[in-house]
């Protein structure tokens, strides 16, 4: 999530009461996870593991826990506790907002008059609304929450909800304070009871003509390319990439942070651990090419006859 305008790295190390280590005239532009970096970033390293990743990324502010010297082009920030001074820049610069009173919609919002919204339906603020689109009764539309033209969302539909993401400490699960937004594009169906979390900083997207059914949950920062259709009770975890003209039938479960190739098809209760190529179908769990899988079942059912076979002529 980008700031309205660049920050000096001065003032943000003010605030979390963090030691300057390298450019102290560096401007920050936003605060971002480490998987949606952009150049002027701020990210925070919590674990070793992310530190080389952290220092190759476009980030250009980090804070890190240990005193050392960054490359080029960046700085480090020094706290004793990067996660929780990470969390207190978003609570600082983008702060729960109550958008209600009495209303139901914030008035911080632009919903194209053509619009037809049920009057259950709460609006959080900065959300956008285009052409022809149809909320049914119960929906809940977190803000910066962006939709398209033409988008039915079904009655119970959940858009823009905190991401599922915590960092444990001392046995206690903290939660990383979300600051991204979902965007749906064009012509996408939603259905009933469906939950799509918005990004953890970045964006989750749904593409253009996409159909969603019931009883779906999309996790943060996933991405789904256009004229996809997701059936129901499909749970997505959190920054998989799905591209365009996948099919997933119902129950499938997919993993965080993989990507489903273009044309998948996915049969139902379907695990999916691992990224696919796309012009294939799978099954199984963990799901593999369905034509194997096929072969393989095919000789299990002969196994028994071998058996008998075998006894025969030991016989």
């Amino acid at each position: 999530m980008n700031f309205q305008s660049p920050i000096s790295v001065s003032e943000i190390a003010e605030r979390i009461n963090a030691t300057i280590v390298g450019n102290k005239n560096i401007l920050a532009t936003g605060l971002n996870e480490i998987h949606k970096v952009e150049l002027g970033s701020i990210i925070f390293v919590g674990h070793e593991k992310y530190l080389k990743k952290a220092l190759y990324s476009e980030a250009t502010v980090i804070i890190v826990n240990t005193n050392q010297q960054p490359p080029e082009g960046k700085c480090f920030l020094i706290h004793e506790s990067p996660f929780a001074a990470y969390n207190s820049l978003v609570a600082h610069f983008y702060p729960f907002k109550s958008a209600f009173g009495k209303e139901m919609i914030s008035q911080e919002t632009e919903i194209h008059e053509s619009a037809q919204i049920h009057t259950s339906v709460v609006i959080g603020n900065g959300v956008t609304i285009g052409k022809n689109c149809i909320i049914y009764p119960n929906v809940v539309i977190y803000d910066n929450t962006h939709i398209g033209d033409n988008v039915i969302i079904q009655s119970g539909a959940i858009i823009g909800g905190q991401a599922f993401y915590y960092d444990k400490k001392g046995g206690d699960y903290i939660k990383w304070i979300s600051c991204g937004w979902v965007q749906i594009e064009d012509d996408v169906e939603i259905g009933a009871n469906t939950t799509i979390d918005k990004g953890v900083s970045g964006i989750t997207r749904i593409g253009k003509g996409t159909k969603i059914d019931n009883l779906v949950h999309i996790g943060h920062g996933v991405e789904i390319g256009k004229n996809c259709l997701i059936a129901a009770q499909c749970g997505i975890g959190g920054k998989t990439i799905i591209e365009d003209d996948v099919i997933c039938w119902g129950q499938v479960g997919i993993t965080k942070d993989i990507r489903i190739g273009k044309g998948a098809v996915i049969s139902a209760q379907s695990g999916v651990s691992k990224s696919l190529e796309g012009g294939k179908a799978y099954y199984g769990s963990p799901a593999r090419e369905i034509r194997t899988v096929h072969k393989e079942l095919a000789a299990l059912r002969r196994v028994p006859d071998l058996i008998d076979k075998l006894e025969s002529k030991a016989d």
